[in-house]
């Protein structure tokens, strides 16, 4: 996409100070160029001087060579250029000194100081030069010529390199200004996309919490329910066959209402919406409020679900295999929305499999209470009849049960509470906000 700082660190390939070779080519060139100029104008300036000429020729090669150092020391090229004006030498070095200093990085006082001193020198030698050929008869013209001529050819010789120095130095400074923002820009977008992964690991994440939390409700209550009744089914199918009869029932419609449930759930993540869409690239926008309703879209999607007006039949079920249970409800009934009634019954619900699996045979309670701005439930079994007793059906526990009622009721702004009575029973304590 973009060269950034590191690669031009590592592009410098020239030697010395130069960056590339070719830059180190071009200005050997224009040294040497320079140079031979410099020696051709000292032969005149070694005969106006009276010095031997191979003083004034040797002079000119060492004045021309030091455009070589233009790129490292431009003033000092300058200066050069500047000292050696008198001997009408150099128009060359200045020209190019000229045009590397405007287009340096230098303060702008300093180039104007040059480029001023540059243009005084070039047109006092020249108005110098033209007087004296005037004098000589070499030129006729009229006296308006001699500082025509002189501010003509300094400004000839000054203006065009400084103007074009500036302009360069401006536009290599604003493609590398452009060049930085494309590498800020580039960061910050892989920022974006590992901040993108991130979200979307953290939303597949919730979902598969979420999916594991909704099958270990959906099988663990009916599942517990069919394993109670059918070892009471086994334990009384000789001596009682019509309550035996009743059990299987009861097992046959437990199991019904598990696959049903299940069925729903699959539905749901096999349907279009749950699945896996190999379209355009999401923008890295859409990711964050994809990520935010990852957890919650499947639920909201998953039909109706259980509610409070079941919790009557979620009793009833407990209490038909065996267990001493009773429910009281407090306040005025009314409707919630439908992730606050979900998660009031699954709380419930977890709670007496707990008791199913904990503590068979414990006589137990379930409040609800309805407030003003939140509900309230609660489950709390007295001691089993024999303590330190489980199940005689020998349910299994995983140890999610807890952490999952937790989950649901944190997710929606509420509080859960469980632990040991002093009494030696249980108590799993929720409210939940009703907005």
């Amino acid at each position: 996409m973009t060269t950034t700082g590191e690669e031009l660190a590592t592009a410098v390939t020239g030697p010395w100070w130069w960056a590339r070779w070719r830059s180190a080519l071009l200005d050997g060139g224009l040294a040497v160029v320079s140079a031979a100029e410099c020696a051709a104008e000292g032969v005149p300036f070694a005969r106006d001087a009276g010095i031997p000429l191979s003083a004034g020729v040797l002079f000119g090669l060492l004045a021309g060579s030091v455009l070589l150092v233009r790129r490292k020391w431009p003033i000092a090229v300058v200066l050069v250029a500047i000292a050696i004006t008198p001997a009408q030498m150099g128009f060359l070095m200045g020209i190019v000194g000229l045009y590397t200093l405007a287009a340096a990085e230098l303060p702008r006082r300093i180039i104007v100081a040059l480029a001023g001193m540059s243009f005084v020198g070039t047109m006092i030698v020249t108005f110098v030069r033209v007087r004296q050929d005037m004098a000589r008869g070499e030129l006729t013209l009229g006296d308006w010529f001699e500082p025509f001529a002189s501010i003509t050819t300094s400004l000839g010789l000054t203006a065009p390199p400084v103007l074009l120095g500036l302009y360069v130095g401006a536009r290599r400074r604003l493609m590398e200004s452009l060049r930085e923002r494309a590498d800020s820009l580039e960061r910050e977008l892989q920022l974006l996309a590992e901040r993108a992964e991130e979200r979307a690991e953290w939303a597949r994440n919730e979902e598969r919490t979420r999916i594991a939390r909704e099958m270990h409700d959906v099988v663990a209550h009916r599942v517990s329910l069919m394993v109670v009744h059918a070892a009471a089914l086994q334990a009384v199918a000789r001596k009682d066959p019509e309550k035996a009869v009743k059990n299987a029932v009861l097992v046959g419609d437990m199991g019904r209402q598990a696959l049903t449930e299940l069925r729903e759930m699959l539905g749901v993540l096999r349907s279009g919406e749950g699945a896996v869409r190999r379209a355009e690239p999401v923008p890295l926008a859409a990711v964050e409020v994809a990520a935010a309703a990852a957890a919650s879209r499947a639920a909201a999607d998953a039909g109706d679900g259980p509610c409070l007006s079941e919790l009557d039949e979620l009793v009833g079920q407990s209490a038909a295999a065996g267990m001493v249970v009773r429910l009281s409800v407090e306040g005025e009934k009314r409707s919630y929305a439908r992730e606050i009634e979900q998660t009031a019954f699954r709380v419930v619900q977890e709670a007496l499999t707990n008791v199913h699996k904990h503590a068979a045979g414990a006589k137990t309670h379930v409040r609800l209470a309805h407030r003003g701005a939140e509900i309230a439930m609660q489950v709390e079994n007295e001691p089993p009849p024999e303590p330190g007793s489980a199940s005689a059906a020998q349910l299994p526990s995983g140890g999610n049960g807890l952490l999952g009622m937790r989950e649901r009721v944190v997710a929606l702004g509420g509080v859960f509470v469980s632990g040991p009575t002093d009494a030696g029973g249980f108590r799993v304590s929720a409210v939940i906000p009703a907005v």
